[in-house]
């Protein structure tokens, strides 16, 4: 860890995957704080790309399920 403001956390994990955990990073030579903070790190990026896509199709017309899929009866989709 080379940031000095890091935040000690206790978390509980699985025990199956807790040892998963331990063995990829004594695999990969990195520690399990590095292993957990690249995973949350990965799930807030995929977030805020969720969000993004989201805010960007904010001004979509939106249309109901039922109204969408008699349009695909309609056009003979189902």
């Amino acid at each position: 860890m080379e940031s000095t403001n890091n935040k000690r956390a206790t978390i509980y994990f699985d025990a199956q995957l807790h040892k998963a955990l331990r063995l990829k990073a004594a695999e990969s030579d990195r520690s399990v704080s590095d292993l957990v903070n690249e995973a949350v790190r990965l799930s807030l990026s995929e977030d805020a790309e969720d969000l993004k896509a989201i805010s960007d199709r904010v001004n979509e017309p939106r249309r109901s399920f039922a109204d969408f899929v008699t349009e695909l009866k309609d056009t003979g989709k189902l």
